[in-house]
């Protein structure tokens, strides 16, 4: 599982330094693809072997299609460089708005990336509604 929030930079050639205790978690090779609300999504390679086989049960609806073209274009299989970095590719830069400050948080399964300033504005913007929301989803 996932958790916690880690601030890096990414440089001018898109890459980006993961924390080691992260690294040892993802394995070897992992799947990096376009993510909600534009962010990046980091799946272990198990993980997004199940997630595949969901979608491979979806029916043929335009919905379904568009939803796959979406996600999936952006994926690319990664592995850690010498320094513990990966590289990401420049059409999901710019779909996450990466600049010089990034922000990766773990969300049990996956890893998401964030520009500093998208998260933060993502915190404010939910943060009077954090009570609201756990009260919804879990109940009392």
């Amino acid at each position: 599982m996932f958790i916690g929030e880690y601030h890096h930079t990414i440089d001018d050639k898109g890459r980006l330094t993961i924390p080691s205790k992260i690294r040892e978690e993802l394995g070897e090779h992992f799947i990096v693809t376009r993510g909600m609300d534009h962010c990046l999504f980091i799946y272990k390679q198990e993980d997004w072997n199940r997630i595949i086989q969901n979608y491979k049960e979806l029916p043929n609806t335009k919905d379904a299609r568009n939803f796959m073209r979406f996600f999936l274009s952006g994926a690319t299989i990664q592995e850690f460089d010498k320094q513990g970095r990966i590289n990401i590719s420049s059409p999901l830069v710019s779909y996450a708005s990466l600049e010089k400050e990034c922000i990766i948080i773990g969300v049990n399964d996956r890893l998401e990336i964030w520009s500093k300033e998208s998260w933060e504005n993502l915190l404010e913007e939910n943060e009077d509604q954090f009570s609201d929301l756990a009260d919804h989803l879990f109940g009392n």
